[in-house]
């Protein structure tokens, strides 16, 4: 427990949206972006849900009177989508109506594949119809990942890829990091015909060759984001600053680090090895 706290404390941003914000604010001050997430997902009650959405509605509101730049991430199990499907239609409802007022963005973040269909169909129903200020996230590792990248880029969608980090079966997912990485690249070539795209990764080669394409379609470096973990490869992000980039970083915060943070080095067996490499430098 003493060694998962410390690098708890390197990954988590502090216990409540006040001490977040102080880091975004470091983070600026370093030209780096920022995506706040309020840890805490597929919750069990109605009350955790409408908690977990005035908590993002107040960050919403602080991030605004702290004048950061900053957006933030949700996951609908968060919002109570899991229990009710109109309970977590409408505290999304409640959290995108905020963020449209504040003009502040909010990004759905994809869980498990068994939410993947369930998010996009979400998202149709509020964007554009209601609401432009939401974007998703595609999971590279998926097979119907490039089906439903074509749908978003036809809709003008805001989108974030990653590879995923979820262990899923053959039948739906990739297995070996070499497939992974063809479908990401070719997905990244696909996603440079949405609005600003979000290559979300902490792979050079990934980054690279995004950033090749990007230049090889006409875009400039402002024109889309690269995105990576608050505490992994600072230094990294720093660098792509300074090369003019859009390097936002993901900063979850909140007391429920230790089933975020274990599952995630549950899923799979490399993000341990990855995450204890780069803790030490």
């Amino acid at each position: 427990m003493r060694f998962l706290t410390f690098l708890a404390s390197r990954f988590v941003a502090g216990d409540n949206a006040q001490e977040a914000a102080g880091v975004v604010r470091g983070l600026n001050q370093d030209a780096l972006l920022a995506s706040l997430d309020f840890l805490g997902e597929n919750v069990t009650s109605r009350d955790e849900a409408i908690r977990a959405t005035e908590e993002y509605v107040g960050l919403l509101k602080l991030i605004a009177q702290a004048e950061i730049d900053c957006n933030v991430s949700v996951k609908l199990s968060q919002l109570g989508l899991g229990l009710d499907e109109g309970l977590g239609r409408d505290n999304l409802d409640r959290l995108l109506s905020e963020a449209a007022r504040l003009n502040n963005f909010v990004r759905l973040d994809m869980e498990g594949s068994e939410w993947t269909q369930r998010t996009l169909d979400v998202f149709f129903s509020f964007f554009p119809s209601k609401y432009r200020c939401v974007g998703v996230v595609i999971q590279a590792a998926l097979r119907r990942s490039e089906r439903d990248i074509q749908d978003l880029v036809r809709a003008g969608a805001r989108v974030r890829l990653c590879k995923g980090a979820y262990k899923e079966p053959a039948a739906i997912a990739y297995q070996s990091r070499e497939e992974v990485n063809a479908s990401y690249d070719h997905l990244a070539k696909l996603l440079l015909k949405a609005p600003r795209p979000a290559f979300a990764t902490h792979d050079d080669e990934r980054i690279l060759n995004a950033v090749e394409a990007a230049n090889a379609a006409g875009l400039k470096p402002g024109d889309f984001e690269i995105q990576m973990l608050y505490g992994l490869r600072a230094s990294r992000w720093r660098e792509l600053a300074r090369q003019g980039h859009a390097m936002r970083v993901y900063v979850p915060y909140g007391s429920h680090w230790f089933p975020y943070f274990c599952r995630r080095l549950r899923e799979r067996k490399e993000n341990i090895a990855f995450v204890l490499r780069h803790s030490f430098k």
